[in-house]
């Protein structure tokens, strides 16, 4: 009888309640915990640069102490005026875009064929190409500063911006994204009398543009604060880069801490903008791209 009664007992439906309503609310225990950890992981990420801005819109002689000192643009106002930010801001950018709209054509345009196309030496050349992650810039610091040398490009935006263009990251990443696409696209693409370009342009490019604003974010940021290359090169100051301006002003104002940070800041607000307005694009096309043929 015990053994009948407890098996009734199970399949009573409101067992099953109580059991589905348990796991409710382990579930509900798991996601508070899980939002509280989410919470001060943010709030530990977000802390630094909330503590840079405060720390840019106090006077001078209060950078570091805790107080409600009267806060003021006094800094931002000094800094866009006497120290040339907005120059360096501008050399910046126009690296960081040509490097990003250089590098994700022809990065695209080498992976196509090491993922959709059969030739002999594939398979060597693509690995070549994944052992060059690991060569770091230190390494060939003074060989390509040699080159850089030969060609007439020391001194100049242009010999930041040509050894700064090839990167086997972005070319693993998109043939990794172009692998997955079917070949029974290319296939109809073919009986529909498309070259290899067509199929490039209108089938595989369309498909890999989430991969493609991703790399494009992710190259523009890394350009954007690149520091070691172009201090390597560039000797003018009209052509300097926005992180040799914040260590040429760390020399300059070492005691005067709010301008340091008031320029750290300004040079920051483009990245978090990017992060913004990139972030709802990556989404569009994640929906998207799948529509597009």
């Amino acid at each position: 009888m015990s053994g009948k009664y407890s098996t009734a007992n199970k399949r009573h439906p409101s067992g099953r309640a109580v059991r589905a309503f348990n796991r409710r609310e382990a579930y509900g225990n798991g996601w508070k915990y899980r939002m509280i950890v989410g919470w001060l992981i943010a709030i530990l990420t977000v802390a630094p640069f909330g503590w840079l801005v405060v720390t840019a819109l106090k006077p001078a002689g209060e950078t570091f102490r805790f107080n409600f000192a009267p806060v003021s643009l006094d800094n931002f106002i000094y800094v866009l005026t006497e120290v040339p930010i907005p120059r360096y801001m501008l050399n910046t950018a126009l690296v960081a875009v040509t490097v990003t709209l250089v590098a994700l054509w022809f990065h695209s345009m080498a992976a196509y064929p090491l993922a959709r196309l059969r030739f002999r030496g594939r398979e060597l050349l693509f690995n070549i190409v994944v052992a060059t992650f690991m060569i770091a810039l230190p390494v060939i610091l003074v060989p390509l500063y040699m080159l850089t040398r030969t060609f007439g490009m020391l001194d100049s935006l242009l010999g930041v911006i040509i050894p700064m263009i090839f990167n086997a990251f972005g070319i693993f990443l998109l043939r990794q994204a172009m692998l997955s696409i079917p070949t029974e696209l290319e296939d109809a693409a073919r009986i529909d009398g498309c070259s290899y370009w067509r199929i490039y342009t209108s089938v595989v490019l369309p498909l890999v543009k989430p991969v493609l604003v991703s790399l494009g974010i992710l190259f523009f940021l890394v350009n954007w604060n690149s520091f070691l290359w172009p201090r390597t090169i560039l000797a003018s100051k009209d052509i300097w880069m926005v992180q040799q301006g914040l260590q040429a002003m760390q020399g300059q104002f070492a005691a005067d801490w709010n301008y340091v940070t008031a320029a750290a800041v300004i040079v920051a607000i483009p990245t978090l903008v990017l992060f913004f307005v990139g972030r709802r694009t990556l989404t569009e096309s994640i929906k998207t791209s799948g529509l597009k043929g």
